[in-house]
């Protein structure tokens, strides 16, 4: 320690930056295994990948030469730190000026002891406090210039150092959540096996071979980082259906074909009620997809609902609604997750609009979703009125719902 500060020799102090990175992915992969089974088996998926993202992800370095301040002192030098051409005595210190100059820092500190992969041949020692890098210049022949241009000189060195560190942080961080995915999921599957249990059971229907070509519809063309840790409440995992993912998609992509056929034909469509143009969907999704175990497979529930089901419960449903703003819009996402109960489960609220303007409806649609008290998260947005949500079964965050938002404009024909 110097005058209270920590003492470092800049980007060398602690080797290389390579086994530090490796360090934290040994780190990150033994958090994961030491996560009970109950936990790793019953935690939403999405959220826990975000929260060890979050508490591994390193803070690049940031060093803040535009805010960089000098103060000075006058201390005691020793002998030996003088040029050969003064004249002192070996063992005695003198009086000079020292210059100290501070350029505040973000990011994780610790990054200035480390070497990164590609690198200048230049090292110092300089000194550390809380939130600053600090170094220090001796004014031996009181000439100003000379120091400024020690000073450029050592700034462009801390330049490119700095990038060179953050070269190596920002690859390790851009593949970190890829990592933490198959450490989860290897591990996840381990369990699994050890149970001889699959994670969740796929529905079993799949597309027909032979649909009747009967309807054709064209496709459409440094600060402290807080990472809040997923809770999980049941008390043993369960094994429960879920519609696989591409089977999801199929369906999604049929009723966005049959929306679009809606849009381009307002005459036909736009007298037509909720419950008909509920109808015309089933109509074009039932042929496309064979019965489950059951024998049921897309049927009608209520006014509006599309549902497929296995063994009795829902594991698709899609809410038909004509657009009546934004309080009707996110009282349907509550109705609609009030039906399903499975973990992993899949969903759609299909939209017409009356609107003259719809984009207005659009715009709404993306401002007023993540204020529902289950949402979770954006996904992506297929087309500028198809986006895909994820929503939690209410009083469970680990039990998600994959909600597509699906909007047809059919404005009133007169």
């Amino acid at each position: 320690m110097f005058f209270g500060l920590q003492k470092i020799r800049i980007f060398s102090e602690n080797g290389d930056l390579a086994s530090y990175l490796q360090e934290k992915q040994e780190a990150l992969k033994k958090s994961i295994f030491d996560e009970s089974e109950h936990y790793l088996l019953n935690v939403n998926e999405e959220e826990y990948i975000k929260y060890k993202v979050d508490e591994f992800k390193i803070e690049p370095l940031k060093l803040h030469y535009e805010h960089a301040y000098a103060e000075h002192k006058e201390e005691l030098i020793p002998a030996e730190l003088f040029p050969r051409d003064f004249y002192v005595i070996s063992g005695k210190s003198y009086p000079k000026m020292v210059i100290y100059f501070h350029i505040p820092v973000e990011g994780e500190l610790k990054l200035l002891t480390y070497t990164p992969s590609t690198r200048i041949l230049w090292t110092e020692e300089m000194f550390l406090n809380k939130s600053e890098l600090i170094f220090r210049r001796i004014q031996f022949r009181d000439n100003v210039e000379a120091i400024n241009r020690d000073y450029e000189a050592t700034v462009q060195n801390l330049r490119k150092m700095e990038a060179y560190i953050n070269e190596d942080v920002n690859n390790f961080n851009n593949t970190l959540r890829t990592k933490i995915e198959e450490i989860f999921r290897g591990r996840k599957q381990e369990l699994l096996k050890r149970r001889n249990l699959l994670s969740s059971l796929v529905v079993p229907i799949k597309r027909s071979d032979n649909v009747p070509e009967t309807f054709v519809i064209p496709s459409p063309g440094v600060k402290k980082k807080i990472a809040v840790k997923p809770q999980v409440f049941e008390k043993r995992f369960t094994p429960e259906p879920a519609l696989d993912m591409q089977t999801y998609k199929d369906i999604l992509k049929l009723i966005h074909d049959m929306g679009k056929e809606f849009e381009r034909k307002p005459s036909v469509y736009s007298g037509k009620s909720e419950e008909q143009l509920r109808d015309h969907f089933l109509m074009l999704l039932e042929p496309h997809f064979e019965g489950s175990a059951t024998g049921e497979t897309f049927n009608k529930n209520g006014k509006t609902d599309i549902l497929l089901r296995y063994e009795g419960s829902n594991v698709f449903i899609a809410e038909c609604k004509f657009w009546r703003g934004k309080g009707a819009y996110l009282d349907a996402i509550s109705q609609l997750l009030s039906y399903l109960t499975w973990r992993d489960s899949k969903a759609a609220i299909i939209l017409f609009v009356r609107n003259k303007n719809i984009s207005d409806v659009l715009k709404t649609i993306e401002v007023e979703t993540p204020n529902h008290g289950n949402y979770l998260g954006f996904v992506n947005k297929e087309d500028e009125s198809w986006f895909n949500y994820r929503f939690h079964i209410k009083g469970d965050r680990n039990r998600e719902v994959k909600l597509a938002v699906m909007v047809y404009h059919i404005p009133t024909v007169h």
